[in-house]
């Protein structure tokens, strides 16, 4: 199952729009959020989705294809769920071959890390996910906060999303990539079954001013192999198209 978050960055960069849908047909992502996005940016394949409201009604500089986050699933939306503000950040409940994940896509602090709004709205979206906390999660999305280093932080933000992590329960499955502040946060329960590998696109930032990031969760299968004595792991890579694996 692949999980994949980028900011488009309001699709400034319009010329690129047929590019942009072409990275994201070749992330193909099962599950796809996208944020400071554009109706004009809609991929193919994704069945299901999910969206906050048109920034137009806030803001009357946007424009009137612009909102701040989309999500897109191939498998199901069983039920979504209110937010603080839904214009800024959108939760449905999925049901995906593991069972059933919440999936809290959002940016905290449109204006930024040091604007005055970032610490109350990011105490808010905190506690959306602690009215959603007996749900496996996946909360994802512009986070405007790196983890790994000093690129773009403050210390009171960043101890406040690592504090309510830990009570949540929840892990930062991207804290570790550098000059990165679009995150992966997963229910613990929920990731324990899987090898999860992290990976990066639009590095050179050409189509937007953002790298795209990418979970991919291969289903983890113990098997014993008893020719030779050996032990033997295998890895499901299961996605909405079906499932394929190999001993490692």
């Amino acid at each position: 199952m692949k999980i994949a978050t980028w900011n488009i960055e309001r699709l400034k960069k319009k010329k690129y729009l047929s590019e942009i849908l072409s990275e994201i047909e070749k992330i193909d992502a099962d599950i796809l959020v996208l944020t400071e996005t554009d109706s004009r940016i809609l991929p193919e394949n994704y069945p299901y989705k999910i969206e906050t409201k048109p920034l137009i009604l806030v803001n009357s500089l946007a424009k009137t294809t612009e909102n701040r986050v989309s999500i897109f699933s191939k498998f199901p939306i069983v039920e979504t769920f209110e937010t603080y503000d839904n214009f800024t950040s959108c939760s449905a409940e999925i049901e995906t071959p593991f069972g059933k994940l919440v999936i809290y896509g959002t940016i905290v602090g449109v204006l930024g890390n040091r604007n005055e709004q970032f610490i109350p709205d990011l105490k808010s979206q905190m506690n959306d996910l602690q009215e959603l906390s007996d749900k496996n999660i996946c909360f994802v999305g512009d986070f405007n906060c790196s983890f790994s280093d000093n690129y773009y932080f403050t210390n009171e933000g960043r101890n406040l999303f690592n504090e309510n992590f830990k009570i949540l329960k929840l892990k930062n499955i991207t804290a570790k990539i550098p000059e990165n502040i679009d995150h992966i946060v997963m229910s613990e329960n929920f990731i324990e079954r899987f090898k999860i590998k992290i990976s990066e696109f639009n590095l050179d930032k050409k189509l937007s001013d953002h790298k795209g990031i990418i979970a991919e969760l291969k289903y983890w299968e113990y098997h014993l192999i008893f020719k030779n004595s050996i032990k033997a792991t295998k890895w499901r890579n299961i996605t909405a198209s079906g499932a394929n694996g190999k001993l490692n």
